[in-house]
């Protein structure tokens, strides 16, 4: 053989092949575009936009760890003299822009478990918010209070499924909510309350002033509270009165409380407390009980670390009962950090 030969031989086999890969080819698919994760910045810190669409999600919650102490402080029959528990909560928050302003969504989970076999999963509050505008299961303006652990400014649950609709502009804000008080003071079906509530801040002054009805019992309370920036701390004051039995306060007929949350460092707050009841406890829907009572205490907190803080408060308390009128002490301390 030639090399001529050859080499004629070589491309017409290498022609061959070629058509065999041409008329084979495989084309590679392109790549589907990866959709990041973006950050939402229009509601604050913390939001990201869920992948596909326009609405941002922010999740949020905390883990507690907390040893209460006091005469039986478990609520079991043995009347332990201490008890720990241990609760997880996560929050769900989500936003989108429309006509009527911000559409919001939240739900808040929250498992509290006082042993390995005794816990409790509930759902702490789920509510749709938009144009001022609220609806669903939510905590009302008397789930506020002051800063430190010794106040009592509202009684029975506060936590109710509600419609709302409050005006905010600036620092004030107004509102009027109807509650559903089906487990407040008698647990009656069907038992609607109204609540109005007002308040704001000014400088280094905040107030708020709120009232609620009870249709079932047809009594209600009102109170009011305010802090004020003075010297190393902020002074706290409050004061409620009640008609009669309701669910929003009837712990007394009408009551006082101050405090004053000292900020001893950056990190670390004293907070001493007192509190004065006046015809203590109800007797009737109508009448309250003729005895007084103190409750005096006082709230440690101090951040160890940042979102993680200790806090520690003792509380103590005259019962004032003309049946028992021994006193009670109780306390708990509480780690906890926060996402």
């Amino acid at each position: 053989m030639t090399i001529k030969s050859l080499l004629l031989g070589s491309a017409a086999a290498l022609a061959v092949v070629s058509g065999a890969q041409a008329a084979d080819a495989i084309v590679a698919a392109e790549p589907e575009a990866v959709e990041y994760v973006r950050v939402c910045d229009a509601y604050g810190t913390g939001y990201f936009y869920i992948p596909g669409t326009e609405t941002c999600l922010k999740i949020e919650g905390y883990i507690r760890f907390q040893v209460d102490a006091g005469p039986n402080a478990d609520g079991l029959p043995n009347h332990s003299d201490w008890d720990a528990f241990t609760r997880g909560q996560v929050q769900f928050t989500a936003k989108s822009d429309t006509e009527y302003g911000p559409l919001t969504g939240v739900i808040v989970l929250q498992t509290n478990a006082d042993n390995a076999s005794n816990q409790d999963s509930h759902l702490d509050s789920a509510y749709i918010d938009i144009a001022g505008f609220r609806a669903g299961l939510f905590y009302s303006w008397w789930d506020d209070g002051l800063s430190g652990e010794t106040d009592n400014l509202a009684s029975h649950e506060t936590l109710h499924n509600s419609i709302r609709y409050q005006y905010e502009s600036g620092d004030f804000y107004a509102g009027i909510s109807i509650d559903e008080l089906e487990d407040g003071a008698t647990t009656r079906p069907n038992d609607v309350g109204v609540a109005l509530g007002l308040g704001g801040k000014a400088g280094a002054f905040t107030y708020q002033l709120i009232g609620g009805y009870d249709t079932d019992t047809e009594n209600g309370a009102i109170r009011g509270m305010g802090t004020v920036d003075i010297g190393p701390g902020t002074l706290g004051l409050a004061a409620v009165w009640a008609s009669g039995r309701n669910s929003y306060y009837d712990a007394s007929e009408w009551t006082i409380a101050a405090e004053y949350a000292i900020k001893a460092t950056d990190k670390f707050k004293i907070t001493p407390g007192v509190q004065y009841f006046g015809n203590y406890g109800t007797v009737s829907l109508d009448d309250f009980g003729n005895d007084d009572a103190w409750k005096a205490g006082v709230t440690l907190d101090y951040q160890i670390v940042d979102n993680f803080y200790a806090k520690a408060s003792v509380q103590w308390q005259d019962r004032a009962s003309a049946t028992d009128a021994s006193d009670v002490t109780t306390g708990y301390f509480r780690l906890q950090r926060s996402f």
